[in-house]
């Protein structure tokens, strides 16, 4: 879409103005939306590049962990320290994963980051230190100093949704048009001519991976900061299942799209369970499958149909 970088923040001041005037459930649902596009923006950057990674669950805990962690040992709720903390150690943990990972592709790539998550579960639910499998509450977050009461935390915490989802959007769509973004696309095309034109594909599926464990992990602190709990659920197969859930509903053409599909994936599933509370998931599964067939390129497919210019 032409002019990305205006469009995106237009949109952010657009939901700032809103969080003013929002109900609570529909800001908090958002906050959530907002957190999850985070993590998908991330995954959207491995299927870019031909991967699907059925892991990312594993940053996204470990992020909202770091929030929780901090708080209650390190005696810190300053969410100018715990969401760097967050990014740094996702991006951490990743540099170690990713030397192992980035050697394989497909379904291997797939099962093996799956796998890395459900190890970082056994152990949490395991961990009575961390609250076992009933996870722990996170104290209230602060601001320069400021904690915010019972009705100001979430809207701080909407507010920082926006505006990181805003920031790492407007990162990640010009980290797309450079060469290295247009390396993975050349590497899901054909990785042995990448490797002919003197480009590492493992360098290249490296640091994708590195930046997209740096995205779930602040879209797990952002959760921890809104929600106010934590549970080892964060890094189970099906919230990373859930995610790649949200990319295909949204689609890879623009970095926005993830962020579309997720505030609409949150929206269907509080309908769907008020109406059908024993069979919501049925209802997900008939909508993506509906998506999958008349939209195989995501939702975001019906706004590239509008634009010339090659989204990103």
């Amino acid at each position: 879409m032409r002019y990305s970088t205006i469009f995106l923040s237009v949109g952010a001041v657009a939901l700032l103005a809103a969080g003013w005037i929002l109900p609570g459930w529909l800001s908090f649902l958002l906050t959530l939306a907002l957190a999850k596009g985070l993590v998908v923006m991330g995954l959207l950057l491995l299927m870019r590049a031909g991967l699907v990674s059925f892991g990312q669950g594993l940053y996204y805990c470990l992020g909202a962990y770091c929030v929780g962690i901090a708080g209650d040992y390190l005696n810190t709720q300053n969410v100018l320290v715990l969401l760097p903390l967050s990014l740094l150690v996702s991006v951490a943990l990743a540099a170690v994963i990713g030397l192992l990972l980035c050697r394989y592709r497909d379904i291997f790539f797939a099962m093996f980051s799956m796998a890395f998550s459900m190890i970082l579960y056994g152990v949490l639910v395991k961990s009575s230190l961390f609250g076992s499998s009933d996870g722990f509450n996170v104290k209230p977050p602060e601001l320069f100093g400021w904690t915010p009461g019972t009705e100001g935390g979430p809207l701080m915490a909407y507010g920082l949704a926006v505006i990181i989802t805003t920031l790492v959007g407007i990162f990640a769509w010009h980290y797309l048009r450079s060469p290295m973004g247009y390396a993975g696309e050349a590497v899901r095309e054909n990785e042995i001519r990448v490797e002919y034109l003197g480009v590492s594909v493992r360098r290249v599926i490296y640091i994708k991976y590195l930046l997209a464990a740096g995205m779930a992990g602040l879209g797990g602190g952002i959760t921890a900061l809104a929600a106010g709990h934590i549970d080892p659920e964060m890094a189970y197969w099906t919230t990373s299942g859930e995610f790649v859930f949200i990319a295909l509903m949204g689609g890879t053409g623009h970095v926005a799209a993830p962020v579309l599909g997720a505030v609409l994936f949150e929206l269907l599933r509080t309908y769907a369970f008020q109406i059908s509370p024993y069979t919501w998931q049925m209802i997900l599964g008939v909508a993506l499958l509906a998506i999958i067939l008349y939209l195989p390129k995501g939702i975001w497919s019906l706004v590239d149909r509008h634009t010339k210019e090659p989204a990103a």
